[in-house]
């Protein structure tokens, strides 16, 4: 039976000065990560986590390992199921965005090997705004179709007020937001190696 263990919250300023000690994970989608993450950032999307386990327990027993998102929700998440398995590990607060307003460098692939794209959020904003102007530009034709315009609505309610995001889950499973098996068998051996 695993212990569980309480993660901790490094300030920008904490993680930059330390950051040669971590083990950093980035658990962003591939697309985030490819738009720029910490220096020495593995890529391990949160959805993966359970799959990395093993590597990041291992990591986590030679050193401190520190979780990194694009504002800290999903790095905070991921914490908590590294600590409810026993896995001490701290979170970046503020995220990759904190990190880059504080001055410090974000590290691209290079454009050969880059997948870039729009960051969760923008995908999230995109979608939603395009699913209420369809329902809108629909309930000319018939007012039911409203009802797509008033469910988004309701779900960008909810995501303010529970802090979690549905249709962010639905769009990381699309392709483009999803690792190649490759890059996480090289982020998994990575954890092992370090």
């Amino acid at each position: 039976m695993t212990v569980p263990v309480t993660p901790s919250a490094l300030t920008v300023d904490e993680a930059h000065a330390r950051l040669p000690e971590f083990t950093v994970i980035d658990v962003r989608t591939p697309g985030e990560y490819a738009s720029g993450h910490l220096p020495g950032a593995l890529n391990i999307p949160l959805d993966h986590l359970r799959r990395a386990l093993p590597g990041i327990r291992h990591a986590a027993e030679r050193g401190d390992v520190l979780v990194v998102c694009a504002s800290g929700a999903r790095s905070r998440k991921a914490c908590e199921l590294l600590a409810e398995r026993g896995v001490p590990s701290a979170t970046l607060v503020g995220g990759t965005g904190a990190w880059a307003a504080g001055g410090h460098d974000l590290h691209r692939p290079e454009a050969r090997a880059a997948r870039t794209g729009w960051s969760m959020e923008r995908q999230v904003r995109f979608t939603a705004g395009t699913l209420v102007l369809l329902g809108l530009g629909l309930g000319l034709l018939h007012p039911a179709f409203r009802i797509l315009s008033a469910g988004i609505a309701g779900g960008l309610v909810l995501s303010a007020l529970t802090g979690t995001c549905g249709m962010a889950l639905v769009l990381a499973k699309l392709p483009h937001n999803r690792p190649r098996t490759a890059d996480l068998d090289a982020a998994s051996a990575a954890l092992y190696g370090r």
